[in-house]
């Protein structure tokens, strides 16, 4: 594997406005620099947290995937985060994940957050989506997955199901504590690099959000870290240091057995 770059754009999203919100990451994603490969945006990054896909979904066939293909293109890079799709007569809160050549992969949020009412309006995933890059194996998941460790677990396998965690989110600043915790968590206990990107901001509901981005080692070390300002951080992810870790560390070839009924 060749070193990976990513760029987390953390970023105040104007509520329900997706035309607004593609507009003002256009001009953010003019300062991604040459040679990322991944840019990653927050969840529902068009419209901000909302309970109202009756008014707001769009199809795979939409503007925002639309402007996704150009920008991935644009940037010669892969762009992902989650917005809302509709699919038949279903409502998902689904993560494009984006190359360069208009090719797409998705994820459906399989853990719908009751707490807001997510589950009275969208419909969960069932499957879990690892894209390959540059020999990295990536695992991309939404906001709420993160409180649920089994969905991302790795198995016992040689080698490991993936090397780098994703996870987009609008999550609320009065529970920053337990976002940041339960990321570094997930690195550690996966022996893997740990990407989390959150939106800052009041949304409509009047929620305040901090963002509190994140990039973490397989140490549970943290390689970059904002909070309460809008920021685009730039990381590279070291194939060298993750083999070095996983063969002086061994640890994921003592792990339990299980396997997931979705």
């Amino acid at each position: 594997m060749k070193d990976l770059r990513i760029s987390l754009v953390q970023t105040h999203l104007q509520w329900e406005d997706i035309a607004g919100n593609l507009q003002q990451l256009e001009a953010k994603l003019q300062s991604i620099p040459i040679g990322t490969h991944i840019v990653v945006l927050p969840e529902m990054f068009s419209t901000g947290f909302s309970m109202q896909p009756e008014r707001l979904a769009e199809t795979m066939q939409g503007n925002t995937i639309l402007w996704m293909k150009k920008m991935a293109e644009s940037k010669k890079c892969i762009i992902t985060g989650s917005l809302i799709i509709q699919e038949n007569d279903c409502y998902y809160n689904r993560l494009i994940w984006m190359l360069p050549n208009g090719q797409m992969g998705f994820y459906d949020k399989r853990h719908c957050f009751a707490y807001a009412g997510e589950d009275k309006h969208y419909t969960p995933g069932n499957k879990r989506l690892i894209a390959s890059v540059n020999g990295w194996k990536i695992n991309v998941q939404i906001c709420y997955d993160l409180r649920f460790p089994v969905w991302a677990r790795q198995q016992a396998n040689n080698p490991p199901e993936y090397d780098v965690l994703i996870y987009v989110a609008n999550w609320p600043e009065k529970r920053i504590h337990a976002w940041k915790s339960l990321l570094i968590a997930r690195a550690i206990e996966n022996q893997c690099y740990v990407i989390g990107v959150n939106r800052i901001g009041n949304d409509g509901n009047g929620i305040a959000h901090s963002g509190d981005s994140m990039a973490i080692n397989p140490l549970g070390e943290i390689l970059w870290h904002e909070a309460n300002k809008e920021a685009i951080g730039d990381v590279t992810l070291s194939s060298d240091f993750l083999n070095e870790v996983r063969s002086r560390f061994p640890f994921l070839a003592d792990a339990d057995k299980f396997s997931i009924h979705a």
